[in-house]
């Protein structure tokens, strides 16, 4: 049984979470953990007694992170109702997508196996997507070809349109169109 940590350490390591949740999200995964430990004000074996390992660290991040979008999903569907709330969602990755390079590198599985650790449905943003789907499949309102691998695909293509450079009028054109492409 592990003892609960000391509040220097809690603090520790709530730091290393805040501030490599900020670096992953505007730099990517390849930041060095050496690096994130330096801008925490931490020693790297601070950070190691935590996270074993790099992608221990960005587990703990992605997993709070997609847990609350698995939560969003659902306050969306019963909030707007399945069309609105699939579309609002979609909305909300590309917007995340824009802001999280991290996050968006791991879905795209890009040295991180997201499957593996979203087998927990609380943890499962595609399933919950496919669930919004679904949902508004059923309601006539997005049409009835079109699979979750589609919308992933949709949602690479808007966020690669700002990979460079955020452009809001190019995310509204680019939402538009994923909107009126898959209206049924």
């Amino acid at each position: 049984m592990s003892r609960p940590l000391r509040a220097d350490a809690q603090r520790n390591r709530a730091r290393v979470l805040e501030v490599a949740a900020e670096t992953f999200a505007a730099e990517g995964l390849s930041v060095p953990v050496h690096e994130i430990a330096r801008r925490a004000g931490v020693g790297t074996g601070t950070v190691s007694r935590h996270f074993p390992t790099k992608e221990s660290l960005f587990q703990a991040i992605l997993l709070g992170r997609m847990e609350q979008l698995v939560r969003q999903a659902a306050e969306l569907a019963e909030r707007e109702g399945a069309a609105e709330g699939f579309f609002a969602f979609f909305s909300l990755m590309v917007e995340e997508g824009a802001a999280n390079r991290g996050l968006v590198d791991a879905l795209a599985g890009a040295g991180f196996d997201v499957g593996a650790v979203a087998a927990e449905s609380r943890y499962d943003v595609m399933g919950a997507w496919g669930g919004l789907l679904a949902g508004a499949q059923r309601s006539g309102a997005i049409r009835a070809d079109a699979d979750i691998a589609d919308v992933k695909a949709l949602l690479t293509g808007c966020i690669d349109r700002e990979r460079k450079a955020a452009d809001p009028v190019a995310r509204a054109r680019m939402l538009a169109i994923v909107r009126e492409g898959l209206r049924a």
